[in-house]
């Protein structure tokens, strides 16, 4: 559907999913806004695609990214396609997890997206046209152990997509939910160093439910070949240029299982079926 010449904005461009859908939008012949805290990569892209225009954003200061929207408010082509790529994790049971962390994570995942799509709406209502595509996750409609708030902030990401899905459908505009399973990015070595060393500062009656989990998500993941990037940077941009985009597409692994069940059972069967996939049912500490 979307044409040449128009512009795009990816957020969380420097690496992962983001950086290849920027590359691959640039090559389509958008004009394309690459948006991230590490400018070195940006630029460095930016050097091997034309079309690519780096712009530095840390979305974790509510300040910085006010800065951001009044620049993208004071472009002469409004952006038509918005990827809110943008995000990481932090792990950890919930008593764990410092507030400051928490804050910091939904500023990024979720304060920040809606902002900067608050500041994309004005010129894609203008031309009753365009395109949001959200990065959720598999996890925006269950939880894993320890993963309670990265996963809230993805629920959040859900509902807020359902609605603008029907907010803005009047106006002309689509509005997409991805849910990628495990992919290979820096994502998880991101959320590792955000996170820290939990066992080491952890109060004694978690760490069983730590050692436990960890050891069942381990063997569901065992012998599995993730996919790179490339997988969900191809389903967006298929996205973009569809007639009739889906409202939400899935990949990866895990996705199709945990989803498949999450959609078919009740609460109270899909708690057991968790439960006992992390190994945790009948654990007493």
């Amino acid at each position: 559907m979307e044409e040449k010449g128009k512009t795009a904005l990816v957020t969380g461009a420097s690496s992962g999913i983001g950086r290849e859908t920027a590359i691959r939008l640039a090559e389509k012949g958008f004009q394309v806004i690459a948006a991230a805290r590490r400018l070195d990569r940006l630029q460095k892209l930016a050097d091997q695609f034309q079309g690519l225009i780096p712009k530095q954003v840390d979305l974790s200061v509510p300040e910085n990214v006010e800065e951001f929207c009044s620049y993208l408010s004071d472009q002469k082509d409004p952006v038509t396609v918005l990827i809110n790529n943008a995000g990481y994790s932090v792990r950890g049971a919930l008593e764990d997890v410092p507030m400051k962390d928490i804050r910091r994570l939904f500023e990024v995942n979720l304060f920040a997206m809606i902002r900067v799509t608050q500041a994309c709406l004005p010129g894609m209502r203008g031309l009753r046209s365009g395109t949001i595509i959200n990065l959720s996750s598999m996890v925006g409609k269950f939880i894993f152990p320890m993963s309670g708030v990265y996963a809230s902030t993805k629920h959040a990401v859900e509902a807020i997509s359902d609605a603008l899905r029907i907010e803005l459908r009047p106006l002309g505009i689509r509005v997409v939910t991805i849910r990628p399973g495990v992919i290979a990015t820096e994502f998880n070595e991101v959320g590792n160093q955000m996170t820290g060393d939990l066992m080491a500062r952890t109060n004694p009656d978690y760490k069983p439910i730590y050692e436990t989990a960890g050891t069942g998500a381990g063997k569901m993941f065992a012998g599995i070949t993730l996919p790179g990037p490339e997988l969900i940077a191809d389903i967006i941009v298929k996205a973009v240029f569809s007639d009739e985009p889906k409202a939400v597409y899935s990949a990866g692994p895990m996705s199709e299982e945990f989803l498949g069940q999450r959609f078919s059972l009740d609460d109270d069967a899909f708690d057991r079926f968790l439960t006992d996939k992390v190994e945790l049912t009948g654990l007493k500490v």
